[in-house]
């Protein structure tokens, strides 16, 4: 029988956002291109050490069990191919049960989601990202750091979401940058029974509130997620009854009012967070692994 994605999460990564390439990455940018290809071919026996984004790829993975794959992993890289064969064996090297990628040698991947049915594109590269986006594929730029050492939770999946222009539409987040908050505010508890619009990200909150109803039944990972959001009361509450008509439940809602995200983040410690805002993302990077969704009206320029 062919294999098939049906049924399946699959995240798409680039390699930079997997393994760290930033050295490898300079010469890339210097536009060497042969330069870049030399010194890939240099260390095709050297192991990339873990990325941003190794962590919860990791994980995810271990949604997988014996006959029955949940998650697939494929990698989207501008690499040339003979330069894949690192990514590749260091995908070996780390125990990543990762089998599938495309390497376009300096052309955007992004056009590879579609047959990959991706649920997830994660990049480095912030054109790619937009691209991926503007096609309706959940997507997001890896923001650059140094990776986390292991959590306090193993056995957990934890992934944050920020909630407008991310898991919903950025319709109240135009409200407020054009009215200011107190209009904000009128707005979202006079429309509190109406269900905000779907977001770019929140295809794949579903995908993984499928899988964690799974992962209770088979597997040791679990997965947890949460809203971190600026919100506060009453403009929480549009928020939670657009879960609820979404029929999705997340285990942690933080309605912050604008606070720093960052120290409450680093209590919930997510293998990922995702917001759109890069104000929200410069605050997450110092605990946790980021990634921004360049979508809404924050994003507009």
């Amino acid at each position: 029988m062919a294999f098939t994605l049906d049924d399946k999460l699959v995240v798409a990564i680039s390699s930079r956002a997997l393994f760290d390439f930033e050295e490898e990455n300079e010469v890339y940018e210097t536009g060497h291109l042969c330069e870049y290809e030399a010194l890939q071919r240099s260390r095709l026996n050297v192991p990339a050490k873990p990325g941003i984004a190794f962590s919860l790829i990791e994980k995810l993975l271990a949604l997988n069990v014996a006959g029955e794959r949940r998650v697939e992993v494929v990698i989207l890289s501008r690499s040339d191919p003979i330069s894949g064969l690192r990514a590749f064996s260091s995908c070996k090297e780390h125990g990543l049960a990762i089998e599938r990628g495309v390497f376009t040698r300096g052309e955007s991947p992004f056009r590879y989601l579609e047959p990959f049915r991706a649920s997830l594109f994660l990049s480095a590269n912030s054109a790619d990202v937009r691209d991926a986006l503007d096609a309706g594929f959940p997507a997001a730029t890896v923001v650059p750091r140094a990776p986390l050492a292991a959590s306090r939770y193993p056995d957990e999946i934890r992934i944050a979401f920020d909630g407008d222009a991310v898991l919903f539409s950025d319709e109240a987040e135009q409200v407020f940058q054009a009215q200011g908050l107190p209009a904000f505010v009128e707005h979202e508890v006079g429309k509190k029974e109406l269900p905000l619009m779907n977001g770019p990200l929140k295809p794949l909150l579903e995908a993984l509130h499928r899988l964690q109803k799974l992962s209770h039944e088979t597997t040791r990972m679990r997965i947890r997620t949460a809203l971190v959001t600026a919100r506060s009361a009453p403009a929480h509450e549009r928020a939670i009854r657009t879960l609820m008509a979404w029929n999705i439940e997340i285990d942690e809602a933080m309605f912050l009012g604008g606070l720093d995200k960052g120290p409450f983040l680093g209590k919930f410690e997510p293998d990922f967070f995702f917001d759109d805002q890069i104000g929200h993302c410069e605050s997450a990077r110092v605990v946790t692994a980021t990634g921004h969704v360049p979508s809404g009206i924050s994003n507009a320029s």
